[in-house]
């Protein structure tokens, strides 16, 4: 009795830690890729893990998964970069094939099972869903457009734009974000979509993704400083606002 006991406690103990771990590493569950086309997987981590190795591995179940590439390493075609203060690690996929598609994992090195969260990829010539650009650059204050589209397979999916930082999604429409800045999703219900984001503020940077039924691909977006006006004294003494300026006084 004494040995059934025991076992069960240890079947719940490895099964509680698979579960912590589910919740301790998260990314996307289904991303999408043009045949050829590159990808970046963001995966989050908690607090906790931010000494710890990061890795990408295929296979579904941790216990089954084949180490593809490690921090500090690289394979061909694939790496993958840890930003410890974002408490992310992020796995850089280029010239993906069909052969690539199935499941991965974002995993990390713990004592004991190590914890992870998977994701479905698929690669194929005509992809569910597909972005012009999968990096954008904005200024402060100002504002970024995203055009993208999804077959016609996916036109009566729930279509959002999400934060990964957040897991915050949006809507077809205009929804203000903060204070400042707005997120404008518009859908042409023709196999097109346009995102803009409005009045971008510094902490607006970071990874997003576009999803229609569930599948998803990856944007970055990065938000530059606002530049700040040079002044010259032109001779005066007097701060003028440029050196056109200048020329004009004199």
């Amino acid at each position: 009795m004494l040995f059934y006991s025991l076992i069960s406690s240890l079947i719940l103990s490895v099964f509680l830690l698979f579960i912590s771990g589910s919740e301790s590493v998260k990314t996307l569950k289904h991303l999408t890729v043009r045949r050829g086309g590159s990808l970046t997987v963001p995966c989050l981590y908690e607090e906790e893990y931010k000494s710890h190795r990061k890795y990408w591995c295929k296979g579904e179940h941790l216990i089954l998964c084949r180490t593809v590439a490690k921090t500090n390493t690289r394979n061909t075609g694939i790496s993958v970069a840890d930003y410890p203060s974002q408490n992310m690690f992020t796995v850089d996929l280029k010239n993906l094939q069909d052969s690539d598609s199935g499941w991965y994992r974002c995993a990390l090195e713990i004592v004991g099972p190590d914890v992870g969260d998977s994701v479905y990829l698929t690669v194929s010539s005509d992809p569910a869903v597909w972005v012009e650009n999968s990096t954008v650059i904005g200024q402060e204050g100002g504002g970024v457009s995203v055009q993208g589209f999804y077959s016609s397979g996916y036109k009566n999916e729930v279509r959002k734009w999400c934060r990964v930082k957040t897991w915050s999604c949006w809507s077809v429409g205009r929804t203000n974000t903060s204070q400042s800045s707005a997120v404008m999703i518009t859908d042409y219900s023709q196999g097109s979509f346009r995102v803009e984001m409005f009045g971008l503020q510094k902490s607006d940077a970071g990874w997003y993704w576009f999803s229609a039924g569930g599948v998803g691909v990856t944007v970055h977006l990065t938000v530059t400083e606002r530049p700040t006006k040079e002044t010259t004294t032109c001779g005066s003494g007097k701060p003028m606002e440029s050196v056109e300026f200048c020329i004009a006084q004199n």
